[in-house]
């Protein structure tokens, strides 16, 4: 009935289903500056440190997150939770003790000369197919009702994140080092990939909320 659709356009509104209201919550705000500053500071590690090292230690924030979850909003911890929590601490340690030691790169044209080898290549565009078909034909028809299509995006886009991140990193890193990589059109190349991803995972990272849980509980309190 017309009360039943105006109190589900309202929630709608209010959540920013469908939409980007969430720009206007001070809270969304805050908690993004925290993931800008936290992330700028992961972006720093990259330029110092083995990617297959930063990447799997920064795993353990979901521990971190899963703790205050717990403490602060009262979340119970489930055996799954608590056993994801283990693994990712059992794997980081183990990835961290085995990592490969990386090797000296004296320009980001070397970064660009391994990123365009046929596997390489080969295997982002696989990713970015994969990525796109999620995004025009998965999306439409099941984001909202599976939350798995949402992390499949950001996975995926991630994958290229960190490898433009450390190549972009490696070339600041020079160029402050004194060797200049801002006039290489690579550097410019890696950053618009940077943007171009980061800039994705986040619109839809955003879109996570909306799941069947939630359209349960909107649909038994509110309809």
């Amino acid at each position: 009935n017309f009360s039943a659709e105006y109190n589900k356009s309202v929630y709608a509104h209010e959540t920013g289903y469908g939409g980007y209201s969430y720009l206007v919550e001070p809270l969304w705000w805050i908690g993004m500056i925290s993931m800008i500053v936290g992330e700028i500071a992961n972006f720093a590690a990259y330029a110092f440190a083995p990617a297959i090292l930063v990447t799997p230690l920064g795993a353990l924030s979901i521990i971190i997150s899963a703790a205050l979850a717990h403490s602060i909003l009262q979340e119970k911890l489930h055996t799954f939770g608590i056993l994801g929590c283990v693994l990712c601490v059992v794997g980081s340690i183990t990835i961290a003790l085995h990592a490969p030691q990386e090797r000296d790169i004296d320009s980001v044209r070397e970064v660009w000369d391994l990123a365009t080898e046929p596997a390489f290549l080969s295997y982002a565009t696989i990713v970015v197919v994969a990525a796109l078909v999620l995004i025009y034909f998965v999306v439409p028809q099941h984001g909202q009702t599976n939350i798995m299509v949402y992390i499949g995006v950001c996975s995926l886009l991630g994958s290229l994140t960190v490898m433009s991140v450390k190549a972009l990193g490696i070339a600041l890193k020079l160029t402050f080092s004194g060797v200049n990589q801002l006039f290489y059109p690579q550097t410019w190349a890696f950053a618009l990939i940077v943007a171009t991803c980061v800039s994705t995972q986040i619109n839809y990272l955003n879109k996570r909320h909306w799941t069947p849980l939630i359209q349960q509980l909107f649909h038994q309190y509110i309809m």
